[in-house]
Parts: structure tokens; C-alpha cells; sequence
């Protein structure tokens, strides 16, 4: 995919495109009537591929067909069982309804990008485990409120940055397990039930979809979206931390500042002389458009209703689709920020040493107990770090 409107888009990739969804969709459909045949409902020939059967060249047909019903998958089904004929084309979307397809490869689209985003984060962590490690002493003025503070270090600040990533890893990973859906035209598995002549067979048939796809068997939620809002939350979480490392760096990267700069900055159309930290401020765009997203899903899911929502439903497709592409994009140009990342060291140091008193804090303590101030005053900086970096080498040897 392309998008001149959001520069960096082709960094997600195939992830969560209108491809990757009919592929979702059609391979939801294969696991139903695969899970029809194991459990002895549909004959064995009935077993079929479908997701083969379709490619991005459906994509338009499909899409302007989706007009008329609310969703693509009436159409979808049309196409396939035109394609396939035979007994796949009789079992073929049996037991089913629109929303637990969608539902289903709207998840299995998800789980590849969340996929994705713990690589990025991952790596995000190896780098910053790096430059903490290196810099766990390098001195730098601790800014409040814009203004400089307190002495303190260069490992502080990243050590910061790594634990928002951290923060962000654990969020994904405390995430539930990605359901399946398979509930059925009201929530109720009722066609499944009489094809199967058991309540009890036709939630096996509902689990055997999930074993099929890697997902978690799960009770119909047609209505209860908490599976979306949440995975919705832990994106938004994501592009908060990314954005915290790019206002800092684009901050530092100042000249009057002069302390971080981007390993390769962007060109001005108008003016040869500017390096612009690109990626700091794409990445920062991110995360100035991630929280609204995340409340459209909160908002969707509010308005759920009876057994199947009347918009809330249908407005968390592209929703969720921008939100995650829009959080594997500023992902990935975070790894780059970090891996090219400059640090001056000297310049930081100096800054410091411009800044003027910055011991009256020191003083009035000193004052109080009467004890000699010590040398340094960086309080517990290097315990900090090496808090953060213990943390972040247990995360590393966890994922790998």
C-alpha cells in the first residue's frame, strides 16, 4: 500500500490492506468448512481452499458490492461458491454469519501486525539496552518545565525511554489471548446447533475454527468488544512511548541545544541549509492521531446493541486498520531513530556547564542535615540505570 497523505505508509506493508483482509476472509471460510468435515457434518469433499481463489484483482468488485449489504462477505460468498461449486460451494458459509468472518479475519490481520510491532520493540529495546549501557554516566542537565534543573546523565534520559518501550512490550504481551468468532446470525451458534444436533458439537465445531486459524477458541462477542478496545488501547500505548523518545530528540536537536540529532536528517525544499529531524516529527505525528482512533473503538464499542451493532460494528474496520498501520509505521521509524541516533556528548556536557548553579537544591538539603554535600549530585542515577537495564535484559532474554 501507498499513501501520499501519510509519508512512511509503505512501512507497514501488506499489513491489515484491503489484500490482506480478502485473503482473511476467505481463509476464515476454508477453516469453517474444514472444521465442518473434522467433526463429521460436511463430507470430505466439501474441503477446499478458498483463500486461493481469490486475489487483490477481486478487491474493486467486491468493494462496491459491499454497498449493498453493509460488508463484503455476502458478495464474497457469492464469488467463491461460483468459483468452487460442487460440495464446497453447498457447505461453504454454512452455520456462519457476515460478522463472525469479518470479525475472525479482522483479528487474524491484527495478530500480524502486533506480530510485527514486538519485533520493533524488541529491537527497540536491544538498542536502547546499547546506548544506556554506554552512556550510563555521561553527564546532562535534567530539564523541568523546559527550564534546567538538576545535574544528571545521558543513561537517565534513555533509560526513561527504555522503560516506555518496556511499558508498551508489557502491554502487548498481557494482551488475551486473539479470539475467534463463530456465534453464528445472532450470537447464538442456532444453525450450527441443527447442524451439528448438538449445542455441545456445535461448540466444538467453533473451537475447531480457532485450532484451525491459531486463535484462541472463544464464546460468541459479537456485541462485547472488549477484545478490540483493548488491543486499540495497547496500540495508542505504543506511539506514546515511540513519541516520547521523538519530542525529546527533536528537542535536543536544536542547534541551540545541539545534544541529539537524527542520524540522517530531512532536506528543505526552500532552504539547503536545514537538517529537519524527519523522523522525530513523523513519529510525533503518530501519536498526536493515535488517541482519537483509539476513542473511535472505545465509542464503537459504547454503542453496541442487541446482538448485532447498527454502525458501532462497522466503524471499527478502517479505524482499527489506520491505527495499527499508523502504529507499525511510527514503530519501525523509531528502530531507525534509535539505530542512527547521535549523541554529543561534549555539547551536553557544556550545556551543563552553561547552565549555571544547578546545586541549590543540593544546598538547602545539606543545610537541613548538616552532613558534607557530596561531589556529585546525581542522587541515584546510576541505580536507576541499572534498574531499567536489568529489567530490559530479562524482557530481551524472555522474547527470544
Amino acid at each position: 500500500m501507498t499513501d501520499l497523505f501519510w509519508p512512511g505508509d509503505h512501512r507497514a506493508g501488506d499489513l491489515l490492506s484491503d489484500a490482506a483482509f480478502l485473503a482473511a476472509m476467505a481463509g476464515v471460510e476454508s477453516a469453517w468448512v474444514g472444521a465442518l468435515v473434522d467433526v463429521g457434518v460436511a463430507p470430505p469433499s466439501a474441503r477446499m481452499d478458498f483463500a486461493a481463489m481469490v486475489s487483490s484483482v477481486d478487491v474493486e468488485q467486491l468493494a462496491e458490492a459491499a454497498e449493498a449489504d453493509g460488508s463484503p462477505v455476502k458478495a464474497l460468498v457469492a464469488l467463491l461458491r461460483g468459483r468452487a461449486g460442487g460440495e464446497a460451494a453447498t457447505w461453504l458459509h454454512r452455520g456462519l454469519t457476515s460478522q463472525d468472518v469479518v470479525d475472525t479475519a479482522l483479528i487474524l490481520c491484527l495478530r500480524d501486525a502486533l506480530t510485527r510491532l514486538r519485533g520493533e520493540l524488541s529491537a527497540q529495546v536491544r538498542t536502547l539496552t546499547g546506548l544506556a549501557e554506554t552512556h550510563h554516566s555521561s553527564a546532562m542537565t535534567a530539564r523541568t518545565l523546559t527550564q534546567p534543573a538538576l545535574p544528571s546523565t545521558i543513561g537517565v534520559k534513555i533509560g526513561n525511554w527504555l522503560s516506555g518501550v518496556l511499558d508498551a512490550a508489557d502491554t502487548l504481551d498481557a494482551l488475551p489471548a486473539l479470539p475467534a468468532q463463530a456465534g453464528g446470525a445472532a450470537g447464538t451458534l442456532a444453525a450450527t446447533t441443527e447442524l451439528t444436533g448438538s449445542p455441545v458439537d456445535a461448540l466444538a465445531v467453533s473451537d475447531a475454527l480457532a485450532c484451525a486459524l491459531d486463535l484462541a477458541p472463544a464464546l460468541p462477542w459479537h456485541t462485547t468488544r472488549s477484545v478490540i478496545t483493548r488491543a486499540g488501547d495497547a496500540l495508542v500505548g505504543c506511539c506514546d512511548a515511540f513519541a516520547h523518545i521523538a519530542t525529546d530528540v527533536a528537542t535536543a536537536s536544536r542547534p541551540e541545544i545541539g545534544e541529539l540529532s537524527e542520524g540522517r536528517g530531512g532536506g528543505s525544499s526552500t532552504m539547503p541549509h536545514k537538517s529537519n529531524p524527519v523522523l522525530s516529527v513523523l513519529i510525533r505525528r503518530a501519536a498526536m492521531t493515535a488517541p482519537a482512533l483509539g476513542a473511535a473503538l472505545h465509542t464503537a464499542s459504547a454503542a453496541s446493541v442487541d446482538e448485532r451493532s447498527d454502525g458501532g460494528w462497522q466503524a471499527e474496520w478502517a479505524t482499527l486498520r489506520t491505527l495499527a498501520r499508523r502504529t507499525v509505521v511510527a514503530a519501525a521509524q523509531t528502530t531507525d531513530l534509535l539505530t542512527g541516533l547521535r549523541i554529543d556528548v561534549e555539547r551536553a556536557a557544556a550545556n551543563m556547564a552553561a547552565a549555571g548553579d544547578l546545586r541549590g537544591e543540593q544546598k538547602a538539603m545539606t543545610e537541613l542535615t548538616g552532613l558534607a554535600p557530596r561531589s556529585e549530585y546525581l542522587g541515584a542515577t546510576e541505580e536507576i540505570v541499572r534498574a531499567v537495564l536489568q529489567r530490559a535484559r530479562h524482557h530481551l532474554e524472555e522474547t527470544t
